[in-house]
């Protein structure tokens, strides 16, 4: 196998070739605060919209101003934001990005947004339903809800 020529690594690493791929996915300089700003920005654009059609704020600002609570309800809705949902049997994965609950109909949707490559996208959607499927079984037996259904969303970063 040969070898890239220096002008092909990463500007940022120097590790890996600079390609899409890795500039949007696996650059070790990058992940922890480009990665996570992309995530965060993509949550908080769901969590207002959650907030704004189940009344629990008023102000409709600007998406890149919004700062979601942590915790938001009413008489019908209830919304967390990256919380850790306690439960009575330890279960490894209890934080998805963001909990809505419904009061009225007794559904639980737990939301976990990422923004993998696009070679990524199946396994990815496969892996975050049955990393919060414990967690959904647990809220239905402890908050006694219908339902809980783990809803990832998933969004290629490269298309």
């Amino acid at each position: 196998m040969t070898q890239p020529d220096t002008d092909e690594w990463c500007r940022r690493c120097g590790k890996e070739t600079e390609t899409i791929q890795h500039i949007t996915a696996a650059c070790e300089q990058l992940a922890p605060t480009e990665y996570v700003k992309r995530h965060d920005g993509l949550a908080k654009i769901i969590h207002q919209k959650l907030s704004e059609v189940a009344e629990l704020i008023d102000d409709k600002s600007s998406y890149c101003k919004y700062t979601p609570a942590n915790v938001l309800e009413n008489e019908n809705f209830k919304l967390y934001w990256n919380r850790s949902i306690l439960t009575e049997k330890t279960v490894p994965f209890n934080q998805p990005d963001i909990t809505f609950m419904n009061k009225k109909t007794k559904n639980t949707f737990l939301i976990d947004t990422t923004a993998p490559n696009t070679h990524n996208l199946t396994k990815t959607i496969t892996d975050k339903q049955n990393k919060y499927l414990e967690l959904a079984n647990e809220i239905c037996a402890m908050w006694k809800q219908k339902a809980a259904q783990v809803m990832p969303i998933v969004i290629s970063s490269t298309e």
